[in-house]
């Protein structure tokens, strides 16, 4: 350890001290990584599904999912719209308390006929929440050991190399706090995706991408008048020359008659 490169006894006594404390400290870190699985634990279970359908009615599907959210205290997170020449398409992206989830499935996929597409994942991360937990802990731990020398510290220089070391620690509890906090949004919170899309005639989705179209182009005509004004502001320089020019010029012709 850097420290130990001083030269007082009393102080390589307290470095040695130092080391095998820092040694105990990763040593109890390896044996709870090790036997925390043994531990009686709630599992951990992250939990998703990905569903693609068609429904007769677009909008009555928004508000079925809509109301199943309002049941099991969900939410959406994505609500995207798209359409194409014949077909309405709508995507969610929904978070539901993890007891919700079956029961929010079981309620979109009861007036659903077919679907194209139907994916349920349930990833158990419970050994990685542990061993987060506990190598969470150590790294405290080791935290408070340097927190302690930097009290014994001997010199400016000691107290630096002393104070990089805990900043280092202190970014790696950042990151495992950081990823132990994602662990439990994504368990907390499952995750559903739904796509659902509805086959319209012809005709309707034309007379809709028309109407887009005619809205869209009298936005872009406001812009463009707006851009254009921007544009002569920004030739106010040039303009006011012009003027001057054009009335000198003018009051030397008059004068020459």
């Amino acid at each position: 350890m850097f420290l130990g490169c001083n030269g007082n006894s009393d102080y390589n006594d307290s470095g040695e001290s130092a080391r095998a404390s820092e040694k105990t400290v990763f040593m109890t870190d390896q044996i709870e990584v090790f036997e925390s699985p043994q531990l009686q634990e709630d599992s951990k279970i992250i939990k998703e599904s990905n569903l693609r359908f068609e429904t007769a009615s677009i909008e009555n599907t928004h508000q079925t999912i809509v109301n199943l959210l309002e049941k099991h205290k969900g939410f959406i997170q994505r609500d995207q719209t798209s359409k194409n020449y014949n077909t309405i398409e709508k995507d969610l992206t929904i978070r539901i308390p993890t007891d919700g989830f079956q029961p929010t499935l079981d309620g979109i996929a009861q007036d659903v006929k077919a679907f194209d597409r139907k994916e349920i994942s349930q990833r158990d991360v419970t050994e990685e929440f542990i061993d987060l937990e506990a190598r969470l802990k150590a790294k405290r731990k080791l935290e408070t050991r340097y927190l302690e020398l930097l009290k014994k510290a001997k010199n400016v220089k000691e107290m630096l190399e002393i104070e990089r070391e805990v900043a280092k620690i202190r970014e790696e509890i950042e990151a495992k706090q950081g990823r132990l906090k994602y662990l439990q949004n994504k368990v907390s919170l499952s995750t559903i995706n739904v796509s659902f899309y509805e086959t319209v005639a012809f005709e309707k989705a034309q007379s809709q991408t028309y109407f887009s179209r005619v809205i869209k182009a009298l936005k872009g005509g406001f812009t463009g008048i707006g851009e254009f004004i921007i544009g002569i502001l920004y030739l106010w320089p040039f303009i006011l020359i012009g003027v001057i020019f054009f009335i000198y010029i003018r009051k030397k012709v008059w004068n020459t008659k």
